[in-house]
């Protein structure tokens, strides 16, 4: 009876899509422990060891290819290019992707928090672009996100979903992170503002 029960519980969160966030939402557990956060802290040693030493910084960072064309809610073409001297926080997601759904509160937390000093581009690889439209709607986040409208520079190509990006305002990609993480977390915070 206990397997029935359960049966049905997973066929019914399956066919209405439902598993997606109800994963998301014990991953998001996980999230809390801070395991799963990127090392800010290290590369933000190694950032500064750099720019003490003689040589320039740009040459041991990797320069970003802003050639990132895609797409906004409302249909309107837009590049990564428009963000140039900004700090940029790229991530790539999905609605169907568990991890993704677990890491958006601490998008949205940062994107309340730092909206204005940070660009945020949030790339859906959703098939149909007005599910990401819709899940943003329904959690009430009003993100920025878009669809991409055209082939991934190489720099960017990932599979892994979610993957973030960061870069700094000098145009030189500061972390690359693949798998969620909680981006709320205040040495995060830092670390973006240390990029300007």
């Amino acid at each position: 009876m206990q397997y029935a029960i359960f049966a049905v519980i997973a066929i019914t969160l399956y066919a209405t899509g439902m598993h997606t966030e109800v994963i998301g939402f014990a991953q998001r557990g996980l999230l809390a422990t801070g395991l799963m956060n990127p090392d800010v802290e290290e590369i933000a040693h190694v950032r500064n060891n750099q720019s003490i030493q003689e040589e320039p910084v740009s040459s041991n960072l990797t320069k970003v290819d802003y050639n990132l064309i895609f797409t906004d809610r409302d249909g309107n073409t837009r590049s990564l290019e428009e963000f140039k001297g900004k700090v940029i926080f790229l991530n790539f997601w999905a609605t169907w992707c568990p991890p993704c759904i677990a890491e958006m509160p601490s998008i949205d937390s940062l994107h309340e928090e730092m909206g204005d000093e940070v660009a945020f581009v949030l790339l859906s690889f959703d098939d149909d672009f007005e599910k990401a439209k819709a899940f943003d709607k329904r959690k009430g986040y009003n993100l920025p996100i878009y669809a991409p409208a055209s082939n991934l520079p190489q720099m960017f190509q990932s599979s892994a979903l979610p993957t973030t990006y960061v870069i700094d305002a000098k145009g030189n990609l500061a972390l690359t992170h693949k798998g969620m993480a909680d981006y709320s977390d205040p040495e995060f915070k830092k670390f973006l503002e240390s990029l300007k």
